[in-house]
């Protein structure tokens, strides 16, 4: 079962509160590497409504989302990373959606030309959706701000310093994703060779629209919009169901944390099951910046990997997802100098 934690005292003063809740969300991450928060009241927008504002994405008609998708979908579009991408229809992974970075908030202050990590994202125009981006970017900063706090009491849990891990998120790449996860039909389906696409789910077959992964990088936060099918898997191997409420957030560990911590905070194998309803979801990435250099933390055995940077890390394997497959020439490794970058 993934354990559900009221996250409010991380808001307020030091104090037993707030330790208790530091210990709960430590024994999540060690042990199923899920968890739900709730108790964030106004410091994030995570009513029905807000989620809608966001997902009129969605309602774009053809042309205008064209005009937002990645190069690799519309060779005339300049955007390699940022942008929308369409369904791919024979992949066990079945959905569309958008992925927003940091100068939706930031601007210019954040992009570089030379590097696709770093790029501006495409943006509809405000008279095609009227206050999408300024509901956007208030959702962006939102999911920053949790994120943030997360992160201080997952280093409290650790025993480090509670601000360890700001520095290397100043600037940061977190990516704010939009997804839409349609119904598959029997004739999509049968386009897809792979086996994968059926499990079987409470002694029935089921087809899956999301294929079993791990997250790349730190943290994710997920506002989920009801309809179920988000599953993690626990220790036993056994596939547990994510529940979904207004007000929530599922939140889970990626691999670079996990590596970091010596595997004291899981990176879980999660999935999502298909179902006759949609399904829309709004992921919040926590991404540290291009050039953070991640090593093993404090207390680990510094050997145990070489450093590496984030987003030469990042790009590596974000190139095996299926709406990322084939852009890998599109940037290359920076390299690692160690007596220069610091984390």
């Amino acid at each position: 079962m993934v354990p559900r934690v009221d996250v409010a005292p991380l808001f307020g003063p030091a104090g037993r509160a707030r330790e208790a809740v530091d210990r709960a969300i430590a024994a999540a991450a060690r042990d199923i590497g899920f968890l739900t928060v709730v108790g964030l009241g106004s410091a994030a927008p995570l009513s029905h409504a807000a989620r809608a504002a966001l997902l009129r994405i969605f309602s774009l008609d053809a042309a205008a989302l064209r005009c937002l998708w990645r190069r690799k979908f519309e060779p005339a579009n300049a955007n390699v990373y940022r942008g929308f991408f369409p369904l791919q229809p024979g992949n066990v992974t079945s959905k569309e959606g958008i992925d927003l970075g940091p100068d939706l908030v930031y601007g210019a202050a954040v992009t570089a030309p030379e590097d696709p990590l770093r790029e501006p994202t495409p943006l509809p125009e405000e008279q095609q959706l009227p206050g999408w981006r300024a509901a956007a970017a208030d959702y962006y900063q939102a999911m920053e701000r949790v994120s943030r706090t997360l992160m201080r009491s997952i280093a409290r849990g650790l025993g480090l310093e509670e601000h360890y891990f700001d520095g290397a998120f100043h600037q940061g790449l977190s990516t704010l994703r939009l997804l839409r996860y349609p119904a598959r039909s029997a004739v999509e389906l049968a386009s897809c060779t792979d086996p994968g696409v059926w499990v079987e789910h409470r002694g029935e077959r089921r087809y899956l629209t999301g294929a079993p992964h791990t997250d790349s990088g730190f943290l994710t936060l997920l506002a989920q919009d009801g309809v179920s099918g988000l599953q993690a898997r626990d220790r036993d191997g056994l596939w547990v169901d994510v529940p979904g409420e207004d007000g929530a957030l599922a939140v889970n560990f990626g691999q670079v944390l996990e590596r970091c911590s010596g595997g004291r905070i899981r990176a879980t194998e999660h999935r999502v099951i298909g179902s006759p309803q949609e399904r829309c979801s709004i992921p919040f990435f926590y991404e540290a910046r291009a050039d953070a250099l991640i090593r093993p933390l404090p207390g680990e055995t510094q050997a145990s990997f070489a450093p590496f940077l984030y987003g030469d890390y990042l790009w590596a394997r974000i190139t095996q997802f299926v709406e990322f497959r084939g852009m890998e020439r599109h940037r290359q490794p920076t390299g690692v100098d160690t007596s220069r970058r610091r984390r």
